[in-house]
């Protein structure tokens, strides 16, 4: 890793990831915030400077006012490879963990930090579930995979129904009960 002028770092214009403002302006506040990132994370280039992995972070650099980044030379790389490095190094295998990130972090420090974070609505009462078909009878559907099958399950139903819950009924119609 070494650091060089800001100046003779090319952008990739091939580059095939994109950046909205607002992730943009998180990213440059980042930088402004956690200089030190970037060594831990240096933007790898080719042996002619142009970039390979951290584009949107070069960019951001840039805006931030800093003078010099931290570089990788990537000088070993063919072109096929160089190609797949910079689509491999924007690649996110990895998932969030929500339940971990919710008991573990803060949910207004990871916002800041540019994580976009589910909205997570808040349980629905019984009476929103129901609505309006609260004042209808409960009813339960069945669906079976032939109608011999049906077939036999109806005396069975019916006996659980007389021994169990009196006054409760059941109906068939297209398969279903």
């Amino acid at each position: 890793m070494q650091k060089v002028n800001i100046k003779e770092v090319k952008s990739n214009t091939a580059n095939p990831r994109i950046i909205k403002d607002g992730k943009f302006k998180q990213l440059v506040q980042s930088i402004k915030e956690f200089p030190e990132m970037l060594e831990l994370r240096p933007i790898v280039v080719n042996a002619d400077m142009v970039v390979l992995g951290g584009n949107m972070r070069l960019k951001a650099c840039i805006d931030a006012g800093l003078k010099e980044v931290p570089i990788i030379i990537a000088d070993s790389l063919d072109e096929a490879k160089q190609k797949e490095f910079i689509i491999k190094d924007n690649v996110g295998f990895g998932e969030w963990d929500w339940n971990v990130l919710a008991n573990e972090w803060e949910v207004e420090e990871l916002a800041a930090w540019g994580l976009d974070l589910p909205i997570f609505a808040e349980e629905p009462t019984m009476d929103e579930l129901i609505g309006e078909e609260k004042n209808k009878p409960a009813t339960m559907k069945i669906t079976f995979e032939s109608p011999e099958q049906l077939q036999k399950a109806e005396i069975d139903i019916q006996e659980l129904l007389d021994r169990k819950y009196k006054g409760a009924y059941f109906s068939v119609s297209a398969g279903e009960i």
